[in-house]
């Protein structure tokens, strides 16, 4: 639990950032027992198309069947253990073949068809299938656990966005499940996921490394991070036109959108490894892929209106803005990840009040990792 160090609270110690068997607890305790939001369902666009993610210690495969609908699976051959799938992302035709022994598989997992299976009577094809991951389908994304008994998403997933908005309700106002995907840029991080979301949680060092960002936000100058303040949302400077890198003028509000959220901005940390930055015109979602205790692929989606990204708009002052924010803080994490093996943080350092809500974040953390199995 944090601790307090005078009106301070203290962080976690450094090696809860750099010890391999702690980020492995982590693996089997965090990523692989709750929901993580694996792909965006678009990117699957017909049967037979699939991606490849890590999720904790295992690679998953989400696919579409003949349906239409999204499947999951462990990447594994039920046959000698076989990464089914070698590649990111790809498209069969109707089936799953093991690229060892071409055990093969329909879109819905079922083992179909193998070297010499009509020799092998005592086979159950129904027992062989490939092992199934729990999917659940939210705001234009895959969400999977490996869970044998998921934990409910509604009071998990949903009630990580309903209490950061201040409701239910707000996320919906933003339709990104029918927003288009405008650009995507993926950050390979030589950081612990948790400096990253630390880092995306707080704006004590906005005024120090995002001249950009606190141009449009003045707030965030201050110091203190929207997501300090429930149903908060900082406004734009008077200035600014619009969420861009020069305060020009962005693209027409979406059409849900209400009065009260125009020309402001809201932040959201879906724990453990989702961002979700709105803004009037789209939306920035940031998916975490920890690797390793140091290393941490992040892919972030920009999602516009669809006519926007039909259109073939620029959109290069959009999205330059929060590509320039991710730049900046994942430089700030990889300068940080060092310094927590140092003698110098083998005991953490303290969070100032305005990181306060980050002791929260580390208490979930190690609630989670040194409760019981």
């Amino acid at each position: 639990m944090t601790t307090a160090v005078g009106s301070l609270l203290a962080t976690l110690p450094g090696d809860r950032y750099t010890d391999p068997e702690n980020f492995r607890r982590e693996q089997e305790r965090i990523f692989e027992s709750g929901w993580f939001c694996a792909v965006r369902s678009a990117d699957l666009d017909k049967p037979g198309a699939y991606r490849t993610v890590q999720v904790g210690r295992e690679s998953v495969l989400v696919t579409r069947n003949r349906r239409g609908d999204l499947r999951a699976f462990l990447n594994v051959c039920r046959h000698r253990g076989a990464r089914l799938c070698t590649q990111q992302a790809g498209e069969v035709r109707r089936s799953l073949q093991c690229p060892y022994h071409a055990w093969t598989y329909d879109l819905d997992g079922r083992l179909t068809a193998a070297p010499n299976l009509t020799r092998m009577p005592d086979v159950d094809r129904g027992s062989y299938g490939l092992h199934t991951v729990a999917l659940r389908e939210w705001l234009g994304y895959a969400w999977v656990c490996l869970a044998a008994e998921p934990p409910s998403f509604e009071e998990t997933v949903m009630a990580d966005v309903a209490g950061r908005l201040g409701g239910g309700d707000v996320i919906g106002h933003y339709a990104i499940e029918s927003l288009a995907l405008g650009r995507r840029h993926t950050y390979d991080v030589a950081a612990n996921w948790k400096l990253i979301v630390e880092n995306f949680m707080e704006c004590y060092h906005c005024a120090t490394i995002h001249p950009e960002l606190t141009e449009v936000l003045p707030e965030f100058a201050d110091g203190l991070a929207a997501q300090y303040f429930v149903g908060h949302g900082p406004e734009f400077a008077a200035e600014a036109e619009g969420f861009t890198v020069d305060g020009s003028a962005g693209f027409a509000r979406l059409p849900g959108v209400p009065d009260a959220h125009d020309r402001r901005y809201y932040a959201v940390t879906v724990r453990p490894q989702v961002f979700v930055n709105l803004v009037p015109d789209h939306v920035i979602w940031h998916r975490m892929f920890p690797l390793a205790e140091d290393r941490t692929v992040v892919e972030c989606d920009w999602l516009y209106a669809p006519e926007v990204v039909a259109a073939g708009t620029d959109l290069d002052r959009s999205v330059e803005l929060f590509h320039r924010v991710n730049v900046q803080d994942f430089d700030a994490c990889e300068r940080t990840q060092p310094a927590m093996s140092s003698r110098a943080y083998r005991e953490g350092g303290v969070l100032v009040p305005s990181e306060h809500h980050i002791g929260e974040f580390h208490d979930w953390v190690t609630g989670r990792v040194e409760g019981p199995g």
